[in-house]
């Protein structure tokens, strides 16, 4: 009874708290790009892809906006994702895409989850320990040699498989490497690989239901891949994975905090630590209380933008841990507690998902997932 107790005052305390930062999920965003795929692919079965906190949207908020959509699975990486969704009340197929130990799938419990084989020696030991029917997704290397069965196994693959009741092959799968390359050789040579290993399969497991090679970049090779669903990641979540699709995609995520504080700068005052900006004139600096803990990236340092007002402003000196500097002498009428828009959902701003990567000279999936999992998730419309 204490622990109840102690829970229920938790939550009580945490409902009058104010957050200073908070992550905006635009559920309408969410669900305009799910359609924009579902009109440019009718005939594929698609799969949002949910692992690494629905890059950095919040798993439980994304899996509930998308509960009862027409989707095949939600695709995660890890069965412990997929626990904390059916803990949540979460129904939708689950595909677990990364690697899960035969001993944790033969104890696992939950409904309607299906797993990844990726290795040989993997199905192996899940075919020696199981005692249910499992449903499973033959993972096969097509060139990216991460991961998969290679195309000398799939003999010995089939073998086991027809000799295991217990194993059913729902899916056959592999990733494409480079998908997002202008230069389609090393994609062509992938699916080349591929198309003799569906050929190879179906000619011994010709019910398979899912066949699936292409995420968000890849998606532009669907039609030619002999594939018919798509597991979409970037993409879903509003931008554009390869420059050559046009598509109408919305960000479906921003990051927001308020000024804490703000003062004045002589020439020649410093700023943030290793001293690296110097005032050349006086200036107007706020605060704000957001750092790399928080999902600001220090590669934005002396370099990137916050909004405040509807003005980008430059940060100045380094990011910290807790807290960034902001140039606001152009800003009028700012004030302390005013909104800072440290990631937009508007692509075209200089703080956007796609613009932040530039800057920072990374990919956009970094920044997402970057937004710590403890930082309040409210979906809004």
């Amino acid at each position: 009874m204490k622990i109840i107790s102690w829970i229920r005052n938790l939550k009580r305390n945490f409902s009058d708290y104010e957050p200073l930062i908070e992550v905006l999920i635009y559920r309408k965003n969410l669900l305009h790009n799910l359609a924009e795929y579902q009109k440019k692919y009718p005939e594929a079965f698609l799969a949002p892809v949910l692992k690494s906190n629905a890059y950095g949207h919040g798993l439980v908020e994304v899996a509930k906006i998308l509960d009862k959509e027409n989707i095949s699975f939600l695709v995660l990486d890890s069965l412990a994702e997929a626990m904390v969704l059916r803990n949540e009340g979460v129904k939708n197929n689950i595909l677990i895409i990364g690697y899960t130990s035969a001993n944790n799938i033969k104890n696992c419990r939950l409904k309607n989850v299906s797993f990844t084989i990726t290795s040989l020696a993997q199905l192996e030991e899940v075919a020696e320990v199981i005692d249910k029917p499992i449903k499973i997704h033959l993972k096969f290397d097509t060139g990216m040699h991460r991961q998969g069965i290679t195309i000398d196994e799939v003999d010995p693959v089939l073998d086991i498989v027809k000799d295991n009741d217990f194993l059913e092959v729902e899916g056959i799968c592999s990733h494409l490497a480079d998908a997002d390359n202008l230069n389609e050789s090393f994609t062509q040579k992938q699916i080349t690989t591929w198309k003799d290993i569906i050929e190879s399969i179906k000619n011994v497991l010709p019910d398979v239901k899912y066949i699936h090679l292409s995420a968000t970049a890849g998606a532009k090779y669907f039609k030619e891949t002999g594939a018919n669903m798509i597991r979409l990641g970037l993409g879903f979540y509003g931008i554009n994975a390869a420059s050559s699709e046009k598509l109408d995609l919305k960000p479906a995520l921003s990051l927001q905090s308020i000024i804490s504080a703000i003062k004045d700068l002589l020439p020649g005052d410093l700023v943030g630590y290793n001293v690296t900006y110097r005032a050349k004139q006086d200036l107007l600096v706020a605060t704000v209380p957001a750092g790399y803990f928080e999902g600001v990236d220090r590669r934005l340092s002396n370099a990137g933008y916050f909004k405040v007002n509807g003005c980008y402003c430059p940060i100045i000196g380094r990011v910290s841990m807790n807290i960034s500097s902001v140039d606001i002498t152009d800003i009028e009428n700012v004030k302390v507690g005013d909104k800072v828009i440290i990631i937009s959902h508007d692509n075209d701003d200089k703080n956007s998902v796609a613009n932040i990567a530039k800057m920072a000279n990374t990919i956009p999936w970094e920044i997402l997932v970057h937004i710590p999992q403890s930082l309040r998730r409210l979906v809004t419309d």
